[in-house]
């Protein structure tokens, strides 16, 4: 399998438009220690000719820009992206499909919740139902892609997207509006997991000897905004793991045997940015990755 990071940052970016952060003013400064990151997704493909997104950025023109392997050739009208999954209903996971409107054939893949918030009577009409699928898929019931890639939905601890959120809010619950992924092409294991609350023990025994794990990497510290001032909520709160404290998940995926672990979805506010850092260090000696913008990794 072949898979690119396409964007490494959590929502909005990094640097944050609007953010002048400790890590974001070192972005705005040219800073040489931190590189500018993208909206978060992946694409993964298992001939190199057709490529599967996991999640579609806002920003996914710059990334198509960024990435021969997904630009057209051949016919007048042509795509290497044959399809897109979309693992929950974040403006930062869905916003992309509207990038892919102009009259292409390809399959959107999600949980019957998260597809609900794009099949109704809304913006996402753009997209030709002539040519663009929709394709419910049961958590844990495996999907033949017919890409030569097999997709396992399954639940992990999450909350519903922000702009669904009422004055009382489930934080943790296991259901379809936040699922992870786990893909193989017959021979090795990937794990795509840029959203979860909690590493639940049933979570630890899902990913015991994965080949691979790409995993939410938001926060740093559970209260890093809090502390910065940027807001009143927490990663929990937010629906996502710290990557340190008792709960976090470099302890909670430690000792697992798992071949390579790698953050996705990055904050603009988490220093494991700054390459130099004593937080990337820490990361780093646990086994981790950090992941970039054009991040290639072959499985």
């Amino acid at each position: 399998m072949q898979i690119i990071v396409l964007g490494s940052a959590a929502g909005g970016g990094f640097p944050q438009w609007n953010c002048l952060c400790p890590v974001c003013q070192l972005a705005w400064k040219g800073d040489k220690r931190v590189k500018p990151r993208t909206q978060s997704s992946l694409a993964i493909s298992a001939d190199g000719e057709h490529w599967l997104l996991l999640n579609a950025s806002p920003d996914l023109r710059q990334q198509i820009l960024a990435t021969p392997q997904l630009q057209p050739r051949g016919a007048k009208r042509q795509s290497p992206i044959s399809a897109v999954f979309v693992t929950n209903g974040d403006v930062d996971h869905l916003t992309g499909l509207l990038t892919l409107r102009e009259q292409q054939s390809f399959n959107v893949y999600g949980s019957k919740a998260t597809l609900a918030e794009v099949t109704g009577g809304n913006i996402f009409g753009v997209l030709n139902r002539d040519l663009v699928k929709f394709r419910e898929v049961e958590l844990n019931e495996r999907l033949e892609t017919g890409l030569g890639l097999k997709v396992t939905p399954f639940a992990v601890p999450g909350k519903v997207p922000l702009y669904l959120e009422k004055a009382s809010v489930e934080i943790g619950a296991e259901g379809e509006t936040t699922v992870g992924l786990e893909i193989t092409d017959g021979r090795k294991t990937l794990f795509y997991i840029p959203g979860c609350a909690q590493v639940t023990p049933k979570l630890q025994a899902k990913l015991r000897n994965a080949d691979l794990l790409f995993f939410d990497g938001t926060t740093f510290t559970d209260d890093e905004m809090v502390v910065l001032g940027l807001s009143s909520k927490t990663a929990w709160r937010m629906g996502h793991t710290a990557m340190t404290g008792e709960k976090g998940s470099l302890a909670q995926l430690s000792d697992l045997n798992i071949g390579r672990k790698i953050f996705v979805h990055i904050n603009n506010t988490n220093p494991v940015l700054i390459e130099d850092s004593p937080e990337r260090a820490k990361a780093e000696a646990a086994g981790w990755e950090i992941s970039f913008d054009g991040m290639e990794v072959a499985l």
